[in-house]
Formats: C-alpha cells, structure tokens, sequence
C-alpha cells in the first residue's frame, strides 16, 4: 500500500466527475462536428448528418445545465456539498506555496512547498487534498463551463440572440465567442487527460477519480518506512505512450487553435454540405489526432470505471468468504 492509494474523493464526487466527463466528451465531440465539419466529416456522419449533430450537441447541452443544478444544489443543501467548497477555497498555505514555487524555479529555495506537490513522494497527511493549481483548475474550468453554459443557452435560437443583441453582427460574435470558449476548454481537457492518464505513477488512468475513499484502505505499517512509492515500477509501454499521446495532444491543440481561426465553419449553417474533401491535409490531420486523444480520454474513461467495478466486485467477495481460524478452520458465528 503506498500514499498514492489513498482516495481523494467521495463516492458523490467520483460519480458526478463520470458523468460530467462523459457529457463534455459528447459536447465536445458534437461540437467540433459543426465547427470543423469538413475536417470531421466522418463524425458528423456518424451522428446523422448536420440535424443529428445539432440534436446531439442540444441534448448534451441540456445534460450540462442539468448536472450544473444538481452540483450547486448539492452544495449548499449538503454538510458533505459545504465541507466540499471549503477545502476547494484558496487558503494561506496556498499563497505560500505559490511564492515558494517561484522561488524555487528561480534557484532561490530547496524544495517546492508541500502544499504545492501532489506525486513527489510526500506523505498523505503533508499533501492536501488539492494543491492550489488543482484549485486553481476547478475555478477555471468552474468559469468556462459557466460561460459556455449561459453562452450556449442564449445561441439556442439565433433568431433569439439577435433579439438580444440587436444585429446580427453581434449575435454572430456572440456565437464566436462560445466556440472559441470551447477551443480554449478543450486545451485545458487534453492536457488534463495527458497529466492524470500519463503520468508514469498513474499510468494509464488514475483510480482515485473513479474509486472514491470509502472502498480504500487508508492504514498502514508505522513500521514501514517512506511512502511506498520507491516500490513503484515504471510500465514497460509508458515511455512510448507518453512521447505519442504528447506529441498529439500538441499537435491536436495547435491544429484546433489554427483551424478557429481559418475555418469558416463556424457559426455552421442549417445545412452542412460536405464535398470536395479536405480543404488542408495536415489542418485536417491535426484536428484528427485532437479528436484522437479525446476518443482516449473516453475510453480511459470507461476503463476506469470498469476497474471501480471490478475493486467493487473483488471487496464483497472478500466480505463474503469465511473468516480462517488460527487451526485452520473456520470461525463459526454465534447464531
């Protein structure tokens, strides 16, 4: 047992984490359809043509704003839900151990200041639950999905935006604005599935998002010394799996932050014609390994919840059998 098994969130936390997951995934994949819908021609197939696509983007949209509700309900009605915003709140030790960081980048400190470390070996009771830059990812991705949220509720109906705002000039800019958001969204995800699928203390998926701390042991051997995570072996596949998911998480952001602002298909008209093939090979490579390492993230996804199941599984199978007798037999109850 090692400090990395400890689990970081509750049973609430690591489902609603699935679930948020799999509907961004669905948005993301929707929306870069319509966005990029010459270059991801064969996804907008997938969903039925440009009416699927726009249904699909529409009913995730409505899961979003669904699980946004039930998440702040949560967290005000609840003592877990309240307790949850406290820790996530910045706190002295936070500012400290940004300046110390600093200072050590410069050469000027020893060491990064324990709250600013989350795999470096530290015990679990020296590391929080978050550092400040994991706090610091909540509020933004906390803000992104707000104003994606508010942006796209008010681009349902273009008719209704240029209410709105008056021309169609600025309901068009308006409309930019919620997909560039959503370029800027989806960097911060691809990074975030490369960072907790591929990190090589983690690799290929980090459990502690998907099996909360009430199914994991948090006791250890006092007599054990170090955290345990000297015991730890890199996997033999890490090396090459990292180096090509990085390099196409690279590339994939960079083609998608250069086809934002060549493409033209986005605000996407009532109808998507799809013809004469890609416009730019490699624009469309790019934005096709961008893709790629979202179908990953999916799929670490899935694979980490059927590793929940099969711990899940493996526990009340324990729980069940016999407890051993110190002869040997088994230890009868007294019913």
């Amino acid at each position: 047992m090692t400090q990395l098994d400890h689990g970081k969130f509750s049973k609430m936390t690591t489902t609603f984490h699935t679930l948020l997951a799999l509907d961004v995934f669905v948005l993301f994949f929707s929306g870069y359809s319509l966005m990029f819908n010459d270059e991801l021609w064969w996804m907008v197939g997938l969903m039925g043509g440009a009416q699927g696509v726009s249904a699909v983007h529409r009913i995730a949209g409505g899961g979003l704003l669904t699980l946004i509700v039930f998440w702040m309900l949560m967290m005000v009605t609840t003592d877990t839900g309240r307790g949850n915003f406290r820790e996530i709140l910045p706190s002295k030790g936070d500012f400290d151990a940004f300046i110390q960081d600093v200072q050590f980048l410069l050469g000027s400190a020893d060491e990064r200041h324990p709250n600013a470390r989350q795999f470096a070996g530290g015990t679990a009771d020296e590391i929080p639950l978050l550092t400040y830059i994991g706090k610091g990812v909540v509020f933004i991705f906390a803000a992104e999905l707000t104003l994606l949220t508010i942006s796209g509720l008010l681009i349902w109906s273009k008719t209704g935006v240029m209410d709105i705002m008056a021309t169609k000039t600025a309901a068009a800019a308006f409309v930019t604005f919620h997909g560039l958001l959503g370029v800027i969204m989806l960097m911060g995800v691809m990074f975030h599935i490369f960072e907790h699928g591929f990190h090589p203390a983690l690799y290929p998926v980090e459990v502690k998002a998907f099996i909360p701390k009430s199914m994991i042991p948090e006791e250890h051997d006092d007599d054990t010394e170090g955290t345990g995570i000297e015991l730890l072996e890199l996997a033999p596949s890490w090396n090459m799996a990292s180096t090509v998911v990085g390099a196409m998480t690279v590339i994939g952001i960079v083609s998608v932050l250069l086809g934002s602002l060549f493409d033209e298909g986005y605000p996407v008209p009532r109808e998507i014609a799809i013809g004469g093939g890609p416009t730019d090979i490699l624009l469309t490579v790019g934005i096709n390994m961008g893709v790629f390492v979202l179908l990953l993230g999916l799929v670490l996804q899935m694979y980490g919840n059927l590793l929940r199941v099969r711990w899940q599984k493996q526990l009340e199978q324990e729980a069940s059998e016999p407890t051993t007798a110190a002869d040997g037999g088994h230890v009868e109850s007294d019913d």
